[in-house]
């Protein structure tokens, strides 16, 4: 790809400001999982066995990485970008995973991939593990939910652009470079 021009805007992410928010995001929701949970199971009993912590961990684990991996999904089906020009990793520095593209996508789309792992990863799990009377499906969920509060920064910091608006992704960073089309095809 040439090189990009100047961006007409950045969409930076404070880590330190969403560690925090990410806290409320986790807490807030947790505590509702569990009283719906109560109420439907009529209680709440949490026996920790090393079989509870391994499934808790395990299923962490899973739920990051699927994630990440809903982000990618989202570039291909959103933004048609090819699974070779995307990349994913963890950044132990900051201590975030992150999925990542070189290519330029519209502010629509990446919109659309930002809220993606979400849906499938916070709330799809919440639902199954409320249906199922999974305590730990739903403390996950919890945390899922609370771990999203970074792509709910920048999409509400998107949203306020047009939808045909390019989106630059930065490779290292929580940080999204915006282009007006007509710098781009100028």
């Amino acid at each position: 790809m040439n090189e990009l021009p100047v961006p007409d805007e950045i969409v930076d992410v404070d880590l330190n400001t969403i560690a925090k928010k990410g806290i409320y995001l986790t807490i807030i929701p947790l505590a509702i999982l569990l009283l719906i949970h109560f109420i439907i199971e009529e209680g709440f009993y949490f026996n920790l066995t090393g079989y509870t912590l391994l499934l808790f961990f395990g299923g962490y684990i899973i739920l990051v990485v699927l994630h990440e991996f809903f982000h990618l999904f989202g570039f291909r089906v959103f933004a048609n970008v090819p699974w070779k020009r995307m990349n994913v990793g963890i950044n132990l520095k900051a201590g975030i995973a992150y999925a990542t593209t070189d290519m330029l996508m519209t502010n629509r789309a990446i919109r659309k991939a930002l809220l993606l792992p979400f849906w499938l990863t916070g709330i799809l799990p919440a639902l199954i593990g409320l249906y199922f009377g999974s305590g730990v499906l739903v403390i996950l969920s919890a945390l899922l939910i609370g771990g999203a509060v970074g792509d709910f920064a920048m999409y509400n910091q998107l949203k306020k652009l047009p939808d045909d608006w390019l989106i630059k992704d930065d490779p290292q960073l929580p940080r999204l470079y915006v282009y007006s089309p007509e710098k781009i095809n100028h």
